[in-house]
């Protein structure tokens, strides 16, 4: 079997809810005040009910909008100054260097933001794959669409797989395919879809596979 390690990208390889999040959000936020001519708190309200019916905000507003998917990441994305957002990880290049098995990033961020990040955290070269949310042409996680497209892509079964994500929904996707699955959280709890449940990425090293 060829071991192929699935990994999220934002809180999962890095933490983006410290600095990252807040500002996507109100960017988001402000996004939809400005295309649909909302006020902050119906706007916020929007962005939330999408996340929580599609698992990605921009999937309701392609199909309840018809909002430009390209024009709303670049807008979204556009205001970053990650040099001083993205928190590095000691050691996670030295981690993801001794996984045996192919590796790729699978994100609903958009490509370019993805790479500055991996670039950023010196670690980009680890990866033979960036599947980003263009690359399943917009089908976000957990949309179960875009997971068959990255099998595709990569030319492998679920069964190789394995999913490390911080984001439950998705992960209910990756076990109803048959990847195994790993869910990156502080909390203690774990759903029964969920193989394993470690503090961070960098615990992978305590767990036998």
């Amino acid at each position: 079997m060829h071991r192929v390690w699935i990994f999220d990208l934002d809180d999962t390889l890095h933490n983006a809810s410290a600095h990252i999040f807040p500002v996507m959000n109100r960017a988001m936020t402000q996004y939809i005040m400005d295309e649909l001519d909302l006020d902050e708190v119906a706007a916020h309200q929007l962005r939330q009910h999408y996340w929580q019916i599609y698992g990605a905000t921009l999937k309701g507003l392609m199909r309840h909008h018809g909002v430009n998917a390209p024009h709303f990441l670049k807008t979204t994305h556009a205001f970053m100054d990650l040099p001083n957002m993205v928190i590095q990880v000691k050691q996670l290049r030295h981690l993801l260097q001794s996984l045996q098995g192919r590796k790729c990033v699978f994100t609903n961020a958009p490509r370019e933001y993805a790479m500055r990040v991996l670039t950023l955290m010196g670690i980009a070269d680890c990866f033979e794959l960036v599947f980003s949310v263009e690359s399943t042409k917009f089908h976000a996680k957990p949309s179960i669409r875009g997971f068959q497209s990255l099998l595709q892509t990569l030319k492998t079964h679920p069964k190789n797989c394995i999913m490390l994500e911080d984001n439950l929904p998705a992960l209910m996707t990756a076990k109803r395919l048959g990847m195994k699955t790993i869910w990156v959280t502080k909390k203690q709890q774990k759903p029964g879809f969920v193989d394993y449940r470690i503090d961070s990425v960098l615990a992978l090293t305590h767990i036998q596979l």
